[in-house]
């Protein structure tokens, strides 16, 4: 025997439908904000204008990088258009997770004059290596690298 669809019925079908989105709504907002990394950049506008200059400089260097990660020892190469060892003045480098600061380090490169790299325990999972090397000039090398490690 089939059961009669009431008002109450169709009331509490109704009220449990906006009760599920609601509280799906509050949980997603929580997450996003608590895992929100922060501000890239602190003027968007300003960056914008400076960002094809930037670039313009970066590719007159004509370096190219290698990122690599053995399970002990993170590697940095950079390399010259020739394939020599790019002359870097100064490096300055993050790693991290790319969707939250958490996690974020500095590293503290050492070169042997051909690689940068630093002794580092890495859990499972994506890495990102942020990194700026600066050319004696001043001009500066950014570039973003990922690592991903296996269990």
């Amino acid at each position: 025997m089939a059961r009669e669809f009431t008002g109450r019925m169709a009331l509490m079908t109704f009220g449990g439908f906006f009760v599920v989105i609601i509280g799906v709504n509050v949980a997603m907002s929580y997450f996003a904000i608590n895992t929100f990394p922060g501000l890239e950049v602190h003027n968007t506008y300003v960056a914008s204008q400076q960002f094809n200059g930037r670039l313009k400089q970066q590719l007159e260097l004509g370096w190219n990088s290698n990122l690599r990660y053995d399970g002990k020892v993170l590697k940095l190469e950079l390399f010259d258009r020739n394939g020599q060892p790019a002359p870097v003045d100064k490096i300055f480098a993050t790693i991290g997770r790319a969707t939250t600061d958490r996690f974020d380090k500095k590293l503290a490169l050492k070169s042997d004059g051909k690689v940068f790299s630093q002794k580092i325990d890495l859990p499972p999972g994506k890495w990102e290596v942020r990194f700026v090397a600066m050319a004696a000039d001043g001009t500066e090398f950014h570039q973003r690298k990922h690592v991903i490690v296996k269990p």
